[in-house]
């Protein structure tokens, strides 16, 4: 990165007098999850980086608290998993979701069901998808983590630096930013731009970029509290307490208590409505609430650590980039927390842009490998929204099945409880199996393993070159895709866990290839891919790591795991890209396998033209490579 001075009366974009001027490769605008994230695999891959924030350091409340196991999976390639682990809860612990009206009263517990892999019929689904397990850690303390692995040679990360405005002359993103330390102005030129900088991105105003959906959906206030609720969460742990009350029929009930630190520091949520006027979040008025819905003495210790307002929103933009400047994280896609996938889209955002900007800028690939982020993530982050709008919509009808009414009389909504739990009536065994089903959806919401490891890019978009179709169609789900992971090796798909052996230990196949790198997964046949991704990797560029999986191969399935899972045979042979995902795959050795390699490539790197990638096979040519 290089910097001097610019005397700036030409540049009338800006008309500026004498400023700073930094030039970069990448320009990340935004410290928070998506945009640390961001900055470490770009730094580790080559690129010459500067990041901004407008605010002063790193989140300052708890926020996002549920780290997935595929997120788990990149912190763990990103060699930060155990720090994660050391500073998290594991969800497994307090894999319970209660639906109560009382938080003291242990009689007025309406249902509670397993999640996040905790439930005796979970266990196996979640351990065997993924080496990693699921973590509750919050948001203020992961930042912490990615802040100090983000840091140190080469960084250059800047807060309290505002973006004030990005426009893109001579081929490059001429960006405007104050440092508001001291208020001086500089001009930063960089070959890309990323926005990181949340739901309220000004890249995203300034770019001009439309949204889907709804913003403003519902009015929400956050407290954080110290308070002591051991003697009545402990024996019931849970991540989340979803508190119901009679006269109260929003989504929320009369709030959610969120687990921080167990059981002692918690995030209380409500649902507001303006017109009726704002809420009192002072710390006298937040306590007085949280002692009143949580049925506390009067005199419970509370302390208010942090109180804060914010909209719940139901938007993904049409489009994650525009020329050189993309977008990620809730810059992109703003939803509501109910499904737990918020900062994990963030990360999982910055994984699949990482490598493929690294690419470019160091010349390896074209700029049409761009264009892949934006046709690979933003039908995922439709998906992520509209599956969290579901789950809104599924946790409305806990209330409606109680019988709870906006306006109803406590009496009347305790009578509605009684009927639905002791009436030996054909009316009381409905409204109890209603509820039932009603328990049941919300599985949806804390155990949708299939939504969270099961991405599939699509292989056949022809504006997209970072995946090869091999001609064959991605397996049919046989189970519930959003609850059931079925992993696959289909291109497009992410590369499936299986437990291999090397030098007498125990290792993920998720853990073969080295961080930031291409890896080519082959069978006995392993010399011949081997020579071939030799003879190749000149031409190409791009370093590619050969590895030989099978029984009595350098990584020994001993358990027949990869061999179950591979869906290519003993010849063939699987190529992964930097963030894991499945480039091409060949089921059987061709004729000539370095011909092969090139054309996928040629594909990846956005050196063939469309009509020169591969076509679909079909009829006898597919049922031959079976």
């Amino acid at each position: 990165m290089s910097s001097k001075t610019l005397n700036s009366t030409s540049l009338k974009t800006f008309q500026l007098k004498t400023v700073m001027e930094i030039d970069t490769d990448v320009l990340v605008v935004g410290a928070g999850v998506a945009g640390l994230a961001l900055s470490i695999l770009l730094r580790d891959l080559g690129v010459r980086i500067l990041t901004i924030s407008k605010h002063r350091g790193t989140a300052t409340a708890p926020r996002a608290h549920i780290t997935n196991q595929r997120t788990m999976e990149i912190f763990r390639d990103m060699g930060i998993e155990e720090q994660v682990k050391d500073l998290s809860t594991p969800l497994k612990d307090v894999g319970n979701f209660v639906l109560t009206t009382n938080m003291t009263d242990r009689k007025q517990e309406i249902a509670r069901y397993s999640c996040y892999g905790a439930g005796v019929d979970q266990l196996t689904s979640f351990t065997k998808a993924s080496p990693c397990e699921m973590m509750n850690i919050p948001q203020h303390i992961l930042e912490q983590v990615l802040l100090k692995r983000a840091s140190g040679e080469g960084s250059d990360i800047r807060f309290y630096n505002e973006l004030l405005r990005i426009e893109e002359t001579m081929g490059k993103v001429s960006a405007r930013v104050r440092d508001r330390h001291t208020q001086a102005e500089y001009l930063v030129r960089a070959r890309y731009v990323v926005g990181a900088d949340g739901a309220n991105s000004l890249v995203a105003k300034q770019l001009g970029i439309p949204f889907l959906g709804e913003s403003k959906v519902m009015s929400m206030v956050s407290s954080w509290l110290e308070v002591d609720l051991t003697e009545y969460t402990a024996y019931r742990p849970a991540a989340i307490y979803f508190l119901l009350a009679p006269g109260n029929a929003y989504w929320v009930g009369s709030g959610t208590c969120v687990i921080v630190k167990p059981f002692t520091e918690w995030i209380l949520t409500k649902q507001y409505e303006p017109e009726d006027g704002e809420p009192d979040t002072s710390d006298e008025g937040v306590i007085v609430h949280a002692r009143k819905v949580l049925n506390l003495p009067s005199d419970f210790p509370i302390h208010v650590k942090n109180s804060s307002k914010w909209q719940v929103n139901n938007i993904v933009a049409t489009t994650y980039r525009k020329g050189p400047v993309f977008l990620v994280g809730d810059a992109a896609h703003r939803h509501p927390p109910t499904t737990g996938l918020g900062s994990n889209t963030c990360v999982q955002d910055a994984y699949n842009l990482a490598w493929k900007l690294a690419l470019v800028v160091s010349g390896q690939a074209t700029e049409q490998l761009l264009e892949s982020y934006n046709r690979e993530r933003q039908p995922v982050g439709q998906v992520v929204v509209s599956h969290a709008m579901q789950t809104l919509h599924n946790m409305v009808k806990v209330p409606q099945t109680l019988g709870f009414q906006r306006g109803q009389s406590v009496e009347e909504g305790y009578a509605s409880l009684e009927e639905l739990f002791y009436a030996d009536t054909l009316q009381g065994e409905k409204r109890r199996e209603q509820l039932e089903e009603v328990v049941r959806l919300q599985h949806r919401r804390s155990n949708a393993l299939g939504l969270q490891l099961g991405h599939r890019y699509n292989s056949t978009d022809p504006n997209s070159c970072a995946v090869v179709d091999d001609g064959t169609p991605f397996p049919e789900h046989k189970l519930d895709p959003v609850l059931f992971y079925e992993p696959t090796t289909h291109p497009g798909a992410y590369l499936p866990h299986a437990y291999v052996e090397y030098e007498n230990r125990r290792i993920s196949t998720l853990d073969i290839i080295p961080h930031g790198k291409f890896g080519l997964f082959v069978g006995v046949s392993g010399k011949v891919w081997h020579d071939a991704m030799l003879e190749l990797s000149h031409e190409v560029g791009v370093e590619v790591s050969v590895h030989t999986i099978g029984h009595r191969c350098d990584y020994n399935d001993v358990l027949g795991e990869w061999t179950n899972l591979r869906e290519v045979r003993d010849t063939g042979a699987i190529l992964i890209r930097p963030d894991c995902h499945i480039a091409w795959r060949c089921i059987r050795r061709p004729d000539n396998p370095t011909e092969a390699l090139r054309v996928a490539f040629n594909r990846i790197l956005g050196n063939s033209s469309k009509e020169s990638a591969p076509k679909p096979l079909v009829g006898d040519a597919l049922k031959s490579i079976l």
